[in-house]
């Protein structure tokens, strides 16, 4: 029987118009993945239109296979298949322009080697550097450096050498361990699959030799602990239940000893099964089911771990975040976790330093913009089991998705678990906020007060208190001027200080409402993403939303302090309405029309609205 074909998984890349899609065009033609009446007739339309130098362009072989397809700022990562009588390859085209970054990062998740393009003429340009910075981080370890269009400088082998000794400074600071370098030309196909008699200095191996000698770099997974991300439980009857999973590293056999993470609970394995039958075993990159021993509680987003190497648990992490959403990252604010098939609520609480892409320098940084790539901080709302990314990408690796609009925001790497994780632990006490209510005789409550300045927020909430006060009510008012004198006064008025200032305030809410307190916040709050977070700190039914809407002339007319003064005069940047936007609610508890309706009337109203939702 003949034995079955490895597979590569590759990614090109390189800076704009470097020759990505010429170099797989020829690839592809080389090796019979295009037939030869598509080169007839795009041959045919070189005479018709004229290409480079009157050859034929082999940019042209790609269009429809390499569908990049450009959607306002979106381009889809594009794979290709092909095959030499060695190895099976598929090849990921990653774009070249930076704003892409996001889609170069998904290109190269799955890479075993990376092809990097640089142009002969052009030599080592940022973007050179930003691929190879991500192919590095991403974990490729083996990059052919493919010098292209060499016909183009005619085949200068002192521009070459002189290219290659510039990138070996990068792969250096980069570790970068395994390098190898060859002069190409798409369009003569040198050194493609047959070496090039313009290059008669280069004796080295062709592209495809290259690709066939490389080694997968997760060849080895066999060797390492087991580790299976439970996609589904399987229970067809009652006399079976199973756990579907791909292993990710290692192998398992019936009688193996397991463990199931987080719940730490052990078992044996009783079968390994799959449609074709039982297995004697499995190793790494197969998708079974196992079956176990005895009943344990295991269910979707647990992993399955060898009995005696497990992950490692925690609930915070050092990880580095490539960040592909349009808005940038702010620590503070809230986004979903998905790591395999477990997901959680994660919060950057510090961006400890970006990149200089140039020199590969940490900077300081206080957000992370589109396409950024920074090491943060992230905190989770439960435990996790994970493991170094270095060590397993798909136990290490994680996406964070916008809670508002659920897009992926941005992709990370876990380095390790921070020890505040391990060294932290909730303390239990006897008094809790059931009994600190009680003695007050009455229901715990966050009315958040949002709009823009000038709507009113401070008075009517003070009203509001008044009233509840005259009730014999227990309240609190968070007013945003009276915090920035305090607990908040080392912050600005940026998006990054906006997000934080909201972030404590919630937090300390949240202490409030566990006292017991009717909490009454007054902040113009203008992100729906940290209302939410302050939401979601509070309990089922005990957060009020309270849109203060007016309309922007309606505030800027009252304009007490002088700000949309100072804002419109340009003394005063970043002032919510002016130069920074406000996002009004979608479906707050209460809405009050605060141009229309008087701030007495408004008071009453609230109160009758929250009366019987906080008498016990």
């Amino acid at each position: 029987m003949a034995e079955a074909k490895t597979l590569l998984r590759l990614v090109a890349c390189g800076s704009v118009d470097d020759g990505k899609s010429t170099l797989i065009g020829r690839l592809l033609y080389d090796l019979g993945t295009i037939p030869d009446d598509t080169l007839a007739a795009l041959e045919a339309d070189s005479r018709t239109h004229g290409t480079r130098g009157g050859e034929l362009d082999f940019a042209l072989l790609v269009d429809g296979l390499m569908a990049e397809r450009e959607q306002g700022i979106t381009i889809d990562v594009a794979y290709r298949y092909f095959a030499t009588e060695k190895r099976k390859f598929i090849v990921a085209d990653g774009p070249g322009h930076t704003q892409y970054t996001r889609n170069m990062a998904t290109a190269a998740s799955n890479a075993d080697v990376a092809i990097l393009l640089i142009d002969a003429r052009k030599g080592v340009l940022t973007q050179t550097r930003r691929h190879a910075f991500i192919a590095s981080l991403m974990g490729v370890d083996q990059v052919i450096l493919a010098i292209t269009k060499m016909d183009l400088i005619g085949y200068d082998k002192a521009a070459y050498d002189g290219i290659v000794a510039d990138f070996i400074e990068v792969a250096g600071a980069l570790d970068i361990p395994r390098l190898a370098a060859i002069p190409v030309s798409g369009v003569s196909g040198d050194n493609i699959a047959t070496h090039g008699a313009s290059t008669p200095w280069y004796d080295g191996p062709t592209l495809i030799e290259l690709l066939e000698s490389a080694e997968p770099r997760e060849a080895h997974r066999a060797d390492q602990p087991l580790r299976m991300a439970v996609q589904s439980v399987v229970r067809p009857n009652l006399d079976f239940r199973g756990f579907a999973g791909r292993l990710s590293a290692g192998s398992v056999k019936p009688g193996d000893a397991i463990r199931i993470l987080p719940s730490a609970r052990t078992a044996k394995v009783a079968r390994i099964v799959t449609a074709d039958g039982d297995l004697p075993e499995a190793i790494a990159g197969q998708s079974v089911t196992l079956t176990l021993d005895h009943e344990v509680d295991c269910s979707r987003g647990d992993i399955i771990v060898a009995a005696d190497a497990p992950s490692e648990i925690a609930d915070q992490f050092q990880a580095s975040i490539i960040w592909m959403s349009d808005s940038p990252l702010f620590p503070g604010r809230r986004y979903t976790m998905k790591i395999g098939a477990a997901q959680a609520n994660a919060t950057i609480t510090e961006i400890r330093h970006g990149f200089d892409i140039d020199t590969f320098q940490h900077t300081p940084v206080k957000q992370l913009e589109p396409n950024g790539i920074g090491v943060c901080n992230v905190s989770l709302d439960r435990d996790i089991p994970f493991d170094a990314f270095e060590q397993n990408r798909e136990t290490g690796g994680f996406i964070l998705i916008d809670q508002d609009t659920n897009e992926t925001a941005g992709a990370g790497l876990i380095h390790f678990a921070l020890r505040r994780s391990q060294n932290v632990h909730w303390q239990a006490l006897e008094i809790d906020r059931n009994a600190h209510a009680a003695i007050k005789n009455q229901k715990p409550a966050i009315l958040w007060f949002t709009g823009l300045s000038g709507a009113g927020k401070s008075t009517l909430a003070n009203l509001v208190e008044k009233r509840l006060h005259s009730l014999g009510r227990h309240t609190v008012l968070l007013d945003g001027d009276n915090v920035r004198h305090g607990l908040n006064r080392d912050l600005g008025f940026t998006p990054a200080d906006r997000v934080e200032n909201i972030r404590r305030v919630a937090e300390v809410a949240k202490l409030m409402a566990d006292a017991g307190l009717i909490v009454l916040v007054a902040f113009i709050s203008p992100f729906r993403a940290e209302r939410e977070l302050a939401r979601s700190l509070a309990r089922e039914g005990e957060f009020f939303e309270v849109f203060v809407d007016v309309p922007l002339a309606v505030a800027e007319g009252r304009d007490v302090k002088g700000l949309y003064k100072k804002a419109r005069a340009g003394q005063l940047k970043n002032f919510t309405g002016i130069d920074s936007p406000y996002e009004a609610p979608l479906s707050p508890e209460i809405r009050i029309d605060a141009a229309a309706t008087s701030a007495a009337d408004a008071a009453e109203a609230i109160v009758a609205a929250i009366s019987a939702k906080i008498v016990r």
